[in-house]
């Protein structure tokens, strides 16, 4: 047995949680839209072809917003393609992903399903092929009262009233040689400055996402965001970055350290912003809007690493030929040790909510994603549903200091505890979560918490995410092969058994 003690004083927070970080993302790629959020014909759609199988889970999974419609795609869409009569709507090649789109899915389908659900939308506008107009042309058409020629057509598409979205990406990942229409720092803020004030001339009350450095290994990273925030920094309201994390060969050790690697580049991306803002005076903050991120483990597009990326200027897939329509690519078979992996990451996320505001899991539906449907058939949650889901539905109120005295493990980023905790009180409840990744691989780790200012405390209950084969997957044959579980906890202790290789929630009362 391993043993590890955290402390945390109610008086020294990290910062209040909002519920923007278990957001999502859904893009046109592969089986995200089409027979995952749309399938018209399928045993449980609607009158517009909405699955509401998919509909229930995502309510379930509480994610509060989702952006749309990329990702690498929106640099080659022309959201006019997507409105009117689905009839008279064009076919159009995807060079993001080498497919078709039969454009029968838009912007009117996604907000009125995000009124279903019961979600925000966030949508990115094209600035790779797309004009600084066609930006302030889509502003106009969704969130325009009436009277003009776009919010005009958008009624006599059948929504009368606005959809009244307020957050607005400018663009996706531009500094990417992948990219359509990829720009320089210097040329990327010139027309994400022109489009930010078009956009806010139709609605100034709208919220603006600024490309940021998307990963570490490309050459502009960093100084991207320092070029590009001198000129845009008055003009937006947040910075997106993007981190993915992948089992390429590193190890389970590292693997499972990868929430030390996130934790290193959103504070890498904060102090850019730190940095831009002391620099020419700024007054007010930035927040991080990390719009990506997840377990990617390149089952499907031939990566050897996240390195490979420098350079590249497109993608190979290994499950679909070119040009096929809503190919089933990018479906990642998660695993118990992704799962636990994805936690960490979460745990990450919760000790930094004093600089990101808003995350996105990507994606939500059949790629990369925590939900696989069949098409005209089933549905069932992944592995990583399941941490995703509890971070969801405990991981709110305010995220504590806490320290940690415990043994530690040599990683790839260097010397760690083996256990690493984030702790969030919630007021509401009066409660103390714990969660907490114990990455100790041979022995269970006894976990206390000395909790000072929260009252007297005992444990109330331990959820745990854990199990003895690391590769368990679900399947449709065997969907709750990996889920929570409920142990029984010691009376009147402040101390639980963490399993090894675990993923726990504990909560104080």
């Amino acid at each position: 047995m391993r043993y590890a003690k955290c402390f945390s004083d109610k008086h020294y927070e990290i910062g209040k949680i909002d519920n923007k970080l278990y957001s999502s993302f859904t893009e046109h790629l592969g089986r995200s839209i089409y027979s995952g959020i749309y399938e018209p014909g399928h045993p449980t759609a609607d009158e517009k072809g909405y699955r509401m199988d998919v509909a229930e889970l995502v309510k379930e999974l509480g994610v509060p917003v989702i952006r749309y419609p990329g990702g690498n795609f929106v640099s080659c869409y022309d959201w006019h393609d997507g409105i009117g009569p689905k009839e008279q709507r064009p076919r159009r090649m995807d060079y993001a992903w080498a497919t078709i789109e039969t454009n029968e899915f838009g912007i009117d389908e996604f907000c009125q399903w995000a009124e279903k659900v019961g979600i925000e939308p966030m949508i990115a506008v094209n600035l790779g092929t797309g004009s600084i107009k066609d930006a302030g042309d889509l502003v106009e058409y969704c969130n325009h009262p009436g009277g003009t020629y776009w919010s005009d057509l958008r009624a006599q598409n059948g929504h009368p009233e606005p959809y009244n979205i307020k957050y607005w990406c400018l663009g996706n990942e531009m500094e990417g040689s992948w990219q359509a229409g990829h720009l320089s720092a210097e040329d990327y803020t010139k027309k994400a400055l022109e489009a930010a004030k078009i956009m806010r001339w139709v609605d100034p009350s709208i919220k603006l996402v600024a490309c940021g450095s998307s990963y570490e290994m490309l050459p502009t990273y960093l100084e991207w965001d320092r070029v590009m925030l001198t000129e845009l920094y008055e003009q937006v309201d947040y910075i997106s970055t993007h981190n993915y994390t992948m089992n390429a060969g590193q190890g389970t050790t590292n693997f499972l350290a990868a929430y030390k690697q996130l934790d290193t580049h959103i504070k890498a991306s904060a102090k850019a912003v730190e940095f831009v803002k002391a620099k020419n005076h700024f007054d007010k903050d930035i927040k991080i809007c990390l719009d990506e991120w997840n377990v990617w483990n390149f089952q499907d597009i031939k990566l050897d690493s996240l390195d490979d990326l420098a350079g590249l200027t497109t993608f190979e897939m290994t499950s679909a030929e070119k040009w096929e329509v809503a190919p089933s690519i990018l479906q990642e078979k998660y695993s118990l040790l992704d799962a636990l992996v994805v936690g960490g990451l979460g745990i990450t996320l919760l000790n930094n909510v004093d600089t990101v505001e808003i995350a996105c899991l990507a994606q939500l539906i059949n790629v990369i994603a925590p939900i696989t449907t069949i098409r005209n058939g089933g549905i069932f949650k992944q592995t990583i549903y399941h941490p995703f889901h509890m971070l969801s539905k405990y991981g709110h109120g305010v995220t504590m200091k806490a320290v940690v005295d415990a043994e530690t493990y040599n990683c790839e980023f260097g010397d760690l505890p083996i256990v690493e905790p984030a702790v969030v009180y919630n007021e509401e409840t009066d409660e103390v979560r714990v969660f907490v990744l114990n990455c100790s691989q041979d022995e269970d780790t006894e976990f206390e918490m000395e909790l000072q200012g929260y009252g007297d405390k005992k444990v109330k209950k331990h959820l745990v995410l854990n199990g003895d084969d690391l590769e368990a997957r679900n399947t449709f044959e065997d969907p709750d092969r990996v889920v929570m579980k409920e142990l029984e906890v010691p009376a009147d202790s402040t101390k639980v058994v963490l399993p090894k290789m675990s993923w726990n929630i504990v909560i104080y009362g």
